[in-house]
């Protein structure tokens, strides 16, 4: 593995178990090089955060596609997804792309599109095949998913993941068709997300 590779798979686990704030000397030292090897590859903390968001982005949409060609049923493609995108911890990205952090810079941009067709293709297929609630939308996927994989305050991370892929798998449970319940409120489209 390349040192900027390193760099960035040490910076994706420190960030995930200590947040954005971590010291980027831990970083250099957790991947394995010298500090001027990490500020030759990443002039400032933004830099860093900024390709571990992308890196990130860019797995889970890999693991979206990965679901669709290894499941037939559309509703085990989708569950495969959310399972596989838990454990790319994509909830503890949400500390870091607040402040300073440019969310709408153009690769990142064309990366988490990659990301929303892909997730709008599971749910669509899931939906088609009446496998999934029909009163859902692919934002709602998408804020779960968030929600619960993000570390909750006051909460070692490392302690907390052994009960993600447990409360994945109720969220799961309910939106599986038929519906056994009517959803207050409406559907969190991508539009919604976007806006907020």
């Amino acid at each position: 593995m390349r040192n900027r590779e390193r760099i960035i798979a040490a910076a994706r686990e420190l960030f995930v178990e200590f947040g954005p704030d971590v010291a980027l000397d831990d970083v250099a030292r957790r991947a394995g090089v010298g500090n001027a090897t990490l500020y030759r590859n990443f002039p400032d903390r933004a830099a860093l955060i900024h390709e571990v968001v992308l890196a990130v982005t860019s797995r889970t949409t890999l693991r979206a596609e990965e679901a669709v060609a290894a499941e037939s049923d559309p509703f085990a493609a989708l569950s495969r997804f959310v399972h596989a995108a838990a454990d790319e911890r994509i909830g503890a990205l949400c500390p870091m792309i607040s402040g300073v952090f440019d969310k709408d810079h153009p690769d990142l941009l064309t990366e988490r599109r990659r990301l929303e067709e892909a997730v709008e293709g599971l749910v669509a297929r899931a939906m088609s095949a009446g496998r999934l609630r029909t009163d859902i939308a692919v934002g709602d996927v998408l804020v779960a998913l968030s929600q619960l994989t993000r570390p909750l305050p006051g909460i070692a991370c490392q302690g907390i993941d052994r009960f993600t892929h447990r409360h994945l798998q109720l969220f799961l449970d309910g939106l599986e068709a038929p519906a056994r319940s009517e959803l207050p409120g409406s559907a969190a489209t991508l539009e919604d997300l976007r806006r907020s």
